[in-house]
This record gives structure tokens, sequence and C-alpha cells, in this order.
């Protein structure tokens, strides 16, 4: 057919290979990362389950639910994360969104304003946050507001430590959210719902919240895997949630301390893991 036409048949370029990728170095990148987290946790499974009189027990996870103080800081700190996520979520996510709607130009402020806990040290704010409550307590003795700043202080349920939370955990919590809210128009979204006739906590509570799930199950996870292990604050202030209650035992049964922090933490990465793969198959739908 060419020698009819007079054509001279084409060559086609073969398509050009794309460059290997560096799976060798990302391996050993996971690898490294791998072992990193593993072998101190498996060091402290290993001590956890062996003693050199009894030999491979597992009688330091058999005494969990039965260690004088357990469940009652377990179900302390559960109650005080519960209440940190309720409040911080309430505070930070409608003054977000009344700063991105109302006043953008005030952004810098406010991101200023909730990153600003992380550069004060736990012990200088323990130590502001007991002074105020000394002082407030002899100040408002006179006063009947001196029944509240007395009840905050209950050990039952230490109302202080669910505000100091709060602090700490700002931070992360504003970082959370605003990521959730940079993936979204907010304004076209709000001006919408209200043009249709929602009010403000329908447009909060149907047309953004869904929307920032993501976001906000993993600013409340961050809150709650922060006041699990939140040691500080509370030791100082005289309390003992769960976190205290470890370093309480740690003294005398070292080996039921480390096999509750390894219970918690493993309780705490499964958790992010469902919440993961729930979110994983709702983006994919």
């Amino acid at each position: 057919m060419a020698a009819l036409t007079g054509l001279e048949p084409v060559a086609t370029a073969a398509p050009a290979k794309a460059p290997a990728r560096p799976r060798v170095w990302r391996g050993l990148v996971f690898l490294v990362a791998g072992l990193y987290f593993l072998v101190p946790l498996g060091a402290s499974l290993w001590y956890t389950l062996y003693s050199p009189r009894s030999g491979v027990s597992f009688a330091p996870y058999a005494e969990l639910l039965t260690a004088e103080g357990f469940a009652s800081s377990l179900t302390l700190s559960l109650g005080l994360a519960a209440a940190t996520i309720a409040v911080v979520l309430l505070l930070a996510l409608p003054a977000m969104l009344a700063v991105r709607l109302f006043a953008p130009r005030l952004r810098p402020v406010m991101e200023v304003l909730c990153t600003l806990p992380l550069v004060v040290p736990p012990i200088t704010f323990v130590a502001g946050l007991s002074t105020a409550l000394r002082n407030g307590t002899e100040l408002l003795a006179p006063t009947p507001f001196w029944a509240t700043i007395i009840a905050v202080q209950d050990p039952g349920f230490p109302i202080v430590l669910v505000l100091a939370y709060v602090v700490l955990v700002l931070p992360f919590v504003y970082r959370s959210l605003d990521a959730g809210l940079r993936t979204m128009d907010v304004r076209t979204l709000v001006e919408a719902a209200r043009n249709l006739g929602a009010s403000w906590p329908y447009v909060l509570f149907r047309v953004v919240v869904p929307n920032l799930r993501s976001a906000l199950a993993s600013a409340s996870f961050l809150t709650l895997a922060l006041v699990l292990g939140e040691y500080t604050v509370a030791s100082l202030l005289g309390y003992q949630p769960f976190a205290v209650w470890i370093v309480t035992v740690s003294g005398s049964r070292g080996q039921l301390s480390v096999a509750v922090s390894i219970l918690s933490l493993l309780i705490i990465w499964l958790l992010l893991l469902a919440v993961s793969t729930v979110f994983g198959r709702e983006r994919k739908k």
C-alpha cells in the first residue's frame, strides 16, 4: 500500500517509560518508622508479660478490672474528655465561622490567640491557675460566688480541669477545624441556606457540621488522647484522673501501670483506625 501511494510508513516513537519510583527508599523509611514505634511498644509488652520469678504470665492484665482506682480514674478521665470535647467545639466552631463570614481580617488574630497555649509551659499555666483559684476563693468568700468557685473544684468531677483542658487542646482543635473549613466554601453554603429560610442553628448543625465530620472527628480524638494522657495539670492541682493513677501505681506495681498504658494506647489506636475507616468509606461513596 505504501509503494502504491508513494508514501513511506512513518515509524511511531515508543512511549517513554516513566521513571521508577523510589520504592526501596520508601520501604526503608516505613521500616525505620515502624521500628521506632513498635520496638518500645514490644519491649513494654514483654515487660508486662515476663517476670524472672514466674516466667510468662498474663496476671497484670487480669488485675486491671480489679485494681483499686482503675475504674474510677478511667471513668473520670472519660467524663472529663467528653466535657472538654463538647465545650471546646461549642466555643471554637461558632467563633471560627463568625470570623470567616463577618470578619475575615481577624483570622490572623484568632489564629495567634488559639495557638498561644503552645508557647506557654504547662508548669507556668498550672502555677497561674492554682494562684487564681487560691486568691479567688479568699476574695469571693464573703460573696455568693464562693460556692461556685468551690463547686468547680469538686474532686468528684473537677470542672476546673475541663476549663484547663479546653485551653490546652485549643491549638489542635483549631488546626483540625481550620483544615476542614478550608476544604469547603462556607460562605456559599451559609448564604444558600439562609436564603432558603434556614435559621442559624439549622445552618450550623444541618449544613456546616455534616461537611466537617472528618475534621470534628480528628479534633475530638486529639482531645481524647490529650485528656487521657495529661498528667502535669491534674497532678499539681491534686486530682487523680487516669494518667495520674498510672503514675501513682507505678511505684509499687510497675507491670500493672505499663499494662494499663499499653491497653489505653491500643484502645486509642483502634478508635482512630475505626474512624479513619468509616470516613474513608464515606468519601469513596
